[in-house]
């Protein structure tokens, strides 16, 4: 497999940015499509794939989602082209015998409810950073988010699917450079890194 060029590489982590804003420039319901049809092939434990999300392109709904948040990240998710709620499912494993048809995976996770909420808080954790990497690679900006209270986004986007709670959430537009700050430092291998 050939290596990406470092304006790919660029795009995707050297230079990309978490933006506070973002431009007029629309999102549509086919970049919103697009992203799913990129971060869908990534890999996660046995295709468990148990994110859920919701992507907020209305005004209500952006509305509903911002009187979840900290009164910081409101004002974020109400001006953003769209805001995206990564929600983790506790009952993905229903899914697996279509997902991951070859072995009964189903099997490993029937009452073991630990199991499940530990392997789908891990995956949708690994599909959400897909997300971010697809849309940074189609063009896109993002700011993923903490800094809400998740029993009311639970509440407001998931009642009828109790087995679903929110991992976290992220904004998604063109983003403005005005709207971000002189980037953190970032450091180099031997301080978090051990090669053993």
């Amino acid at each position: 497999m050939p290596m990406l060029d470092d304006a790919a590489l660029d795009q995707i982590f050297r230079t990309a940015r978490t933006y506070n804003g973002y431009t007029d420039a629309t999102v549509s319901r086919d970049d919103v499509r697009a992203i799913w049809d990129l971060m869908k092939w990534a890999p996660t434990s046995a295709n468990q794939m148990p994110a859920r999300m919701i992507w907020c392109t209305t005004d209500a709904a952006k509305a509903k989602l911002a009187d979840c948040v900290s009164a910081q990240n409101a004002p974020k998710i109400l001006k953003a082209p769209v805001s995206v709620i990564i929600g983790m499912d506790r009952d993905f494993h229903e899914h697996l015998p279509t997902l991951f048809p070859h072995v009964d995976a189903k099997a490993w996770f029937d009452g073991n409810a630990e199991l499940r909420a530990a392997s789908a808080f891990r995956n949708s954790s690994l599909q959400g950073a897909y997300f971010i990497i697809a849309a940074r690679a189609l063009g896109l900006d993002m700011g993923p988010m903490s800094g809400f209270d998740g029993g009311k986004i639970d509440t407001a986007f998931f009642a009828e699917t109790p087995s679903v709670t929110v991992n976290f959430i992220s904004t998604l537009g063109h983003g403005d450079p005005a709207t971000i700050f002189d980037r953190s430092p970032r450091p180099d291998f031997e301080t978090f890194n051990t090669i053993v």
